[in-house]
């Protein structure tokens, strides 16, 4: 056994994960390079041996949550892993020049893949599993909450930051008698989303958040946060401000973490969302104030799991088609690599998922808040 090996499966057993063990969890060596590529790459290098074929593991995210739990994300972290930390001090990633490449990169890939993942409606965030079972009930369930928060009612004009397919949209002019426009840097989703949301009021829109100019009664944001980036959340709760109504609410929905950081881990960052960035409940306090009085603040982190497990079941069971479609082998690992860490991310509590409710001026006898 050299030194790379040895010090993996010490790290590993830390976390009660043995290296070709017998349990669902365990890791699987197929290629002994397995072992100084992670020495080399700490988490760009599990992610991207993962990809490669190098190691195996059936119950992916019982392993991501164990490691996790045991605090290894962090012991071993190869100097040219700070590079991309270094960067993001000096450059804005997600500058308007930038803007629209996370739509290309990652929201592009194909509207038949995100059909065959999600729910009937298209909706790519955080399920509500409260009182549900199943994840076309979760979904349903989230898409009311918001409307009930925001306190829609027929005649109100909604202004919905990151609108994906149209799933809010579709389901707040169909069920409160709203009108909604929505704004998306995503040309796929601007494609099928008119088509889903045909004959709503519903207008959805190729363009960034920061060229709104305009007066809304409400405004949602449900998954469009991470990809704002911490120099730009001031310039973003400044467009919120003046595109909301001086009685109107705003209500954010954005995944959230525990540690402040400049970007997504770098795997992340690399293969499924550039530039993107988890804020912690400070930055959003920051940026946010002397603008909105905060009304009510929601975490339902554990959520996304049961969300992820269930998304990664759709793919599975539709893995022939997909792979007829051209979503090969090398996609079908990053992709499962992408969906079981996050849920073991979420399971573990590392992520958070917060919906932050604000007025501008505070609603007079207060808010109350709904579960």
């Amino acid at each position: 056994m050299n030194r790379a090996e040895a010090t993996i499966r010490g790290l590993v057993e830390l976390a009660g994960v043995e290296i070709n063990g017998s349990e669902p969890h365990d890791i699987q060596v197929n290629d002994p390079r397995f072992y100084q590529q992670l020495l080399n790459g700490g988490a760009l290098g599990l992610g991207e041996t993962y990809m490669q074929g190098l190691w195996d593991c059936e119950a992916l995210d019982v392993l991501i949550h164990r490691l996790l739990r045991a605090d290894l994300e962090h012991a071993i972290s190869p100097l040219r892993l700070l590079w991309p930390v270094l960067w993001s001090k000096l450059v804005n990633l997600q500058a308007k020049n930038r803007a629209f490449r996370i739509g290309e990169r990652h929201y592009d890939l194909g509207n038949e893949l995100y059909r065959r993942m999600l729910d009937s409606r298209m909706t790519y965030t955080c399920g509500y599993w409260a009182e549900a079972d199943n994840l076309e009930d979760a979904q349903r369930a989230k898409l009311d909450l918001v409307c009930r928060k925001v306190g829609l009612e027929p005649g109100l004009r909604v202004l919905d930051i990151g609108c994906g397919w149209g799933s809010f949209a579709a389901w707040a002019a169909e069920h409160y008698g709203v009108s909604v426009v929505g704004v998306t840097v995503s040309r796929e989703q601007i494609a099928l989303g008119q088509e889903l949301c045909a004959g709503l009021d519903v207008e959805l829109r190729f363009q960034d958040y920061r060229d709104l100019d305009e007066r809304f009664d409400r405004i949602v944001s449900i998954g469009m946060f991470e990809h704002v980036g911490s120099r730009n959340y001031r310039t973003y709760m400044k467009v919120v401000e003046r595109c909301l109504a001086d009685d109107g609410l705003f209500l954010l929905h954005t995944i959230g973490t525990n540690t402040r950081a400049t970007a997504v881990d770098p795997w992340t960052d690399k293969y499924i969302f550039p530039g993107g960035m988890l804020p912690v409940i400070e930055q959003i306090a920051v940026a946010a104030r002397g603008l909105f009085i905060m009304e009510d603040l929601h975490n339902f982190g554990t959520d996304y799991d049961p969300t992820l497990m269930a998304w990664m079941a759709n793919i599975d069971a539709s893995r022939e088609e997909l792979e007829a479609l051209g979503y090969d082998e090398r996609f079908y690992r990053m992709w499962r690599y992408f969906l079981l860490s996050s849920a073991g991310s979420a399971r573990a509590r590392r992520n958070q998922l917060w919906q932050i409710v604000y007025s501008k001026k505070g609603l007079e006898g207060g808010y109350r808040s709904l579960r």
